[in-house]
């Protein structure tokens, strides 16, 4: 009983190791890809004018 109840425990904190180092990935990843739009984009300036573009620049 105790030999299950100590396998959980640490079954569940390599769980956790395993969910931060995916999590951490994950932010890696995404601070690459914007700052690799950002490089690819430049400076994008909105719309002045119309009904479109205006607000929000996007990028197809």
């Amino acid at each position: 009983m105790v030999g299950a109840y100590v396998a959980n425990k640490q079954a569940n904190a390599a769980q956790e190791v395993q969910l931060a180092v995916l999590k951490k990935a994950m932010d890696m990843q995404g601070s690459s890809t914007l700052s690799l739009l950002q490089s690819v984009t430049g400076n994008l300036p909105l719309a002045i004018g119309g009904s479109v573009g205006t607000q929000l620049n996007l990028l197809a």
